[in-house]
This record gives structure tokens, C-alpha cells and sequence, in this order.
């Protein structure tokens, strides 16, 4: 368990908390989607907050903690990106118009965030009582990264039977029409009824809750302090919805991605299940993955240039 004191905790709330009322309330009052260059610029920003505050780890607890901190946030930000592949096949699932867009991203981040919260909490009580859940955890990383492996997109979108989708539609008397950016609406004859948007903004939450699900024992296979856990977690989730607009028209290019995003569960999956007998440097973990992602990466974009060269 971390020791930070409460300021340290305090102070990274009120950063938070002026960062979301920055993205979500100032640059989100006009509800339009965001152009590829404010995203780009908001994007660049949050990351740059983001390696700041590795410094800052590093001043105040050290260069292991510091390399906790960022691998943390670099598991954390793969997992991300390719939560914003499901986000996509979400919107296109349920025809989500782009200027409502904005407003689903807001109330799935925040539900997110909401949930990281949870889920540290839990699974820092787990680990504290139940040393065995270590494997636990590690071997619902293995699982989930050979099944994201093996997953194809036309799996993803199938959403009617989806629980949420199942029990909402049973529940809720719901329009078949959008309004606008609305979550409810009345009828002619003033019956109130929810929307589509609605339907969409609890399948987001839905997903929110499997990536925490995921990405939590991820985090964990790296540090056990609470602080650097949740702090590498929140500023990953911080960038979505502007990350969103950068990548949405470029993630089908990405097509190496996800299977990268697979490896890295698969290897903090086994860096944590193994961990009684062999021992992994957090040093040699970035490593790993930043060449995992970078690799990823690469490859995508020589498949990417080399389909769009007019052929011969």
C-alpha cells in the first residue's frame, strides 16, 4: 500500500476536478464535436500534464515509483485506445449522430472515472486480504487477451443481445427516433419517452465497467500503491474524448493495435501469475511494451501506406 499523504491525494483530486470542469464544461459548452485540431492540441495537452506528473512521482517517490507510475499509465492508455474502437462501433451500431457524440463521451467518462474508483478500491482490499487473488487476477488478463486476440470486429457490434440492451429496452419505454442531443422526449400527445442517445449512453457504461474490469488487475500487476494506480488510470481516461476525435476517423488503419493491446494483457497477465517464482523489473515491463505498441504501430502504418500506393 502507497503512503501519500492526504495533501498528495487532495491535490491530485483538484486537479481532476479542474481538468474535467476544463474539458467538460468549459470546452464542451458549445456541444459541437471537437475539430482534428483542438482534439490534437487538447490530446498533446493532457498528455503532456500526464509525463509531468510522472516528474513530479519521481521528485517525491523515486525512480521505482516514477517507473510504476508510467508503465501504469502506458497499459492504461493502449487499453484506452482500443476502448475507443468499441465507443466506434457503438456509435456506428446505433447510427450516433456526431454532434451528439460529445455528450455520450462526457457521461462515459465520468462514469468511468466513477468506476476506476471502485474497482481500485476493491481491488486493493482483495489484494490486501487474499494474497491468492494475485493469480486470480493474472489469469483474467491471460483469458481476456487471447479472447481480445481472437475477437472480430462483427462479434463487437452485436449489441441486441446485450444485457443492458436486453433489460433496457424491457424497462424503459423507449422512441425510436433520436432528438437531437436528448435523452428523453415527449410525444404529441405528451407521453415521455427515452431516446436512442439514452440506450447508447448505458451501453458506453456498460463497456466502461468491462475495461475497469480488465484494465484494474492490469494496473495492479505493476504497482500495489492505490495512489499511483488510480492517478495512471484517471489521466489515461482524461485524454478519451478528445483522443476520440484525433483517432476516430484513423483506428480502422490501426488494424495491428488490438493484437498489440492482446500481448501486453497477456504478458502483465503472466508477469503477475508467475510472479512467486519469477521476478519481471518494472523497468523491463516499459520496455516490453513500448515496444509492443511501437511495433503495433509501425506495422499498421507500412500496411496502411503500402494498401493506399496505386498499384502497379
Amino acid at each position: 500500500m502507497g503512503s501519500h499523504s492526504s495533501a498528495v491525494w487532495l491535490g491530485f483530486t483538484g486537479l481532476v476536478l479542474a481538468l474535467l470542469i476544463l474539458d467538460l464544461g468549459v470546452l464542451n459548452r458549445r456541444s459541437h464535436v471537437l475539430s482534428f485540431k483542438e482534439a490534437i492540441s487538447w490530446s498533446g495537452g493532457l498528455v503532456s500534464i500526464a509525463l509531468l506528473f510522472g516528474l513530479f512521482v519521481l521528485w517525491q517517490e523515486g525512480t521505482q515509483h516514477a517507473l510504476e507510475y508510467y508503465t501504469g499509465y502506458l497499459i492504461e492508455l493502449s487499453l484506452s485506445v482500443d476502448n475507443l474502437f468499441v465507443f466506434l462501433l457503438i456509435f456506428s451500431y446505433f447510427g450516433v449522430r456526431p454532434e451528439a457524440q460529445p455528450k455520450v463521451l462526457k457521461w462515459g467518462i465520468l462514469g468511468a472515472i466513477m468506476m476506476r474508483l471502485i474497482m481500485i478500491a476493491l481491488g486493493a482490499l482483495l489484494l490486501d486480504r487474499f494474497h491468492w487473488i494475485v493469480y486470480v487476477f493474472g489469469a483474467i488478463l491471460v483469458i481476456t487477451g487471447i479472447k481480445m486476440y481472437a475477437q472480430k470486429d462483427q462479434e463487437l457490434v452485436d449489441l441486441e443481445g446485450n444485457l443492458v440492451v436486453r433489460l433496457a429496452r424491457r424497462v424503459l419505454p423507449i422512441d425510436k427516433a433520436y432528438d437531437g442531443s436528448k435523452f428523453f422526449t415527449r410525444t404529441v400527445d405528451g407521453k415521455l419517452l427515452a431516446t436512442p442517445l439514452l440506450l447508447v449512453v448505458l451501453v458506453v457504461e456498460w463497456s466502461d465497467l468491462v475495461f475497469a474490469i480488465d484494465s484494474i488487475p492490469a494496473i495492479f500487476a505493476i504497482t500495489r500503491d492505490p495512489f499511483l494506480v488510480y492517478s495512471s488510470n484517471i489521466f489515461a481516461i482524461l485524454g478519451l474524448r478528445a483522443m476520440f476525435f484525433v483517432l476516430a476517423g484513423m483506428l480502422d488503419k490501426f488494424v495491428y493495435l488490438r493484437p498489440g493491446v492482446a500481448f501486453i494483457l497477456v504478458f502483465v497477465g503472466l508477469k503477475m501469475t508467475l510472479s512467486a517464482w519469477i521476478h519481471i523489473p518494472t523497468a523491463l515491463s516499459l520496455v516490453v511494451i513500448l515496444l509492443t505498441l511501437a511495433t503495433a504501430i509501425g506495422l499498421s502504418i507500412h500496411r496502411s501506406s503500402r494498401e493506399a500506393r496505386p498499384s502497379a
